[in-house]
C-alpha cells in the first residue's frame, strides 16, 4: 500500500466554493458496498435509505474564530495564526495553543504578533486587543508552533479571540465571502472547540432532521475537537508511517446505550463524517467484556460463524479522552454499519478511513463516477452515503 494509491486529479472547478442552498439540495452519491454500484440522488433523499430503528450519531463541535490576521510588532509584516488546541497541560505558562502560522520561517521563538479587532484591515490606531508570543516549535516545517496569547486589559481571552478572529475557511475555498454560519451544522454545541467544522453534517437541515426522527431513527451526538491534521496531507510515500496528532473526543453513556440498543434490534449505526466515525471506533474498547450481541455485525445473528470471532469488546463511554485513530485498508469497523461523509483531499488520512469501510477500488470508482457528473467536492461540495 502506497500513498499514491489515494490519490486522483481533480479539475479545480470541482470545487465547491459555496454551500448548498438549501443545505439539504446537494446532491448525494450512494454506494451499496455489497456490490459496489452507485445511485446519484439529492441529499434530502436520505431518508429513503433510513429504516425505523436505524441510529444517526453527529458531531455536535462548533467551530471557532481561529483564524487571527494580525501583524508582528516591530516589523509590522502580516501574519496569519490559526488556533488548532489549547495546551492546558502548559498552564502554567499562560494561555498556550498549538496554531499554524504564515509566514513561517520569519515567525522564530519570541516573535510577538499583534492582533486587532477587524484584523488586518483595521487601523495601526485601534487598540491591540490580543497579543500572541512564539514560545516553541511544533511540526516547525509545516508551521506549527505553540504562542502563547495575552488578552488586552479588561477582556477575557475567549473576548479577545472572539473580536479578532474569523471563523476559518479551508485553504481552497477562495471566493466564498458569505454568512460564516454556513460553516456550521445546524445542531452545533454552543460552546466552540474545533478549527474546522465536521462538514459532512453540513447538509442537514432542522427540517431533515425532523423528518428522520418522525420516522423512527435515533439521533444522538458525540463531539470531537477537529485538530491539525485536517490540514495535513500524508506526505510520506508509505502511509503507515504518517503520524496522527491526538484530537480530543466524547461519547457519552446515552450514546453508548444507543448503540446497544440498536445493535440488539438488528438496526444499523449510521455514522454523521469521519469525526463520528473516529469517536465512535475510538470509543471501542477490545479488552471490554464483550456485550451480547456484540457490537460487530450490523445482523449479528445473521453473520457467519467467522464474524463471531470478533465479538470480544465493547463501546464504552469516554470522557475528555483523546485519539490519535488511523483508519486505513485492513483496519477494522467495530462501531459504524453506514457512513454520510463528503468527497475527500487527494492523499489524505480521510481518504484512507473511507476506503477501510470500502474498498480502494470502491472508493476510486465512486470518486471518477462523481467527477463525470460534475459533483462539487470537498467541505462546501456534494456528499456520500456508504451503505
Amino acid at each position: 500500500m502506497r500513498t499514491d494509491d489515494f490519490d486522483y486529479d481533480l479539475p479545480e472547478e470541482l470545487i465547491a466554493q459555496e454551500p448548498a442552498e438549501p443545505r439539504d439540495s446537494c446532491r448525494l452519491l450512494v454506494l451499496h458496498r455489497d456490490d459496489g454500484s452507485v445511485e446519484h440522488r439529492h441529499f434530502y433523499d436520505i431518508v429513503d435509505y433510513l429504516e425505523p430503528g436505524d441510529l444517526i450519531v453527529a458531531n455536535k463541535t462548533r467551530v471557532m474564530p481561529a483564524r487571527l490576521m494580525g501583524h508582528k510588532r516591530g516589523t509590522g509584516g502580516v501574519s496569519e495564526t490559526l488556533l488548532l488546541k489549547r495546551r492546558e497541560d502548559l498552564d502554567v505558562m499562560g494561555h498556550v495553543w498549538e496554531c499554524l502560522v504564515k509566514p513561517g520561517k520569519r515567525l522564530k521563538q519570541g516573535a510577538v504578533i499583534e492582533y486587532r479587532e477587524g484584523g488586518i484591515h483595521a487601523p495601526m490606531s485601534w487598540p491591540v486587543v490580543l497579543t500572541g508570543e512564539v514560545v516553541d516549535y511544533v511540526d516547525e516545517s509545516r508551521g506549527g508552533r505553540l504562542v502563547r496569547f495575552e488578552p488586552a486589559e479588561g477582556l477575557t481571552l475567549d473576548e479577545a479571540i472572539h473580536k479578532a478572529g474569523h471563523v476559518p475557511l479551508p485553504p481552497y475555498i477562495t471566493q466564498y465571502d458569505g454568512d460564516p454560519e454556513k460553516y456550521q451544522t445546524v445542531y452545533a454545541m454552543h460552546e466552540e472547540h474545533s478549527a474546522a467544522a465536521p462538514t459532512a453534517g453540513l447538509h442537514f437541515t432542522p427540517e431533515l432532521i425532523r423528518r428522520i426522527e418522525d420516522m423512527g431513527v435515533q439521533w444522538k451526538t458525540v463531539e470531537l475537537e477537529v485538530g491539525i491534521d485536517t490540514f495535513r496531507l500524508v506526505e510520506e510515500d508509505d502511509p503507515t508511517k504518517h503520524v496522527m496528532h491526538t484530537e480530543r473526543y466524547h461519547v457519552s453513556q446515552d450514546v453508548v446505550d444507543a448503540v446497544h440498543a440498536t445493535k440488539a434490534a438488528g438496526h444499523r449505526v449510521i455514522a454523521i463524517g469521519t469525526t463520528s466515525v473516529r469517536s465512535l471506533e475510538s470509543a471501542f474498547d477490545a479488552g471490554a467484556p464483550a456485550w451480547e450481541p456484540a457490537c460487530v455485525a450490523r445482523r449479528f445473528e445473521d453473520a457467519p460463524d467467522s464474524a463471531r470471532t470478533l465479538g470480544r469488546g465493547d463501546i464504552v463511554e469516554r470522557r475528555d479522552a483523546t485519539t490519535n485513530l488511523y483508519l486505513m485498508p485492513g483496519s477494522t469497523y467495530h462501531v459504524v454499519d453506514a457512513m454520510v461523509t463528503n468527497f475527500h483531499v487527494p492523499r489524505s488520512t480521510l481518504m484512507m478511513l473511507v476506503s477501510a469501510f470500502a474498498t480502494r477500488e470502491q472508493i476510486m470508482a465512486a470518486y471518477q463516477a462523481a467527477i463525470a457528473e460534475k459533483y462539487r467536492f470537498f467541505s462546501f461540495g456534494d456528499a456520500m452515503l456508504m451503505v
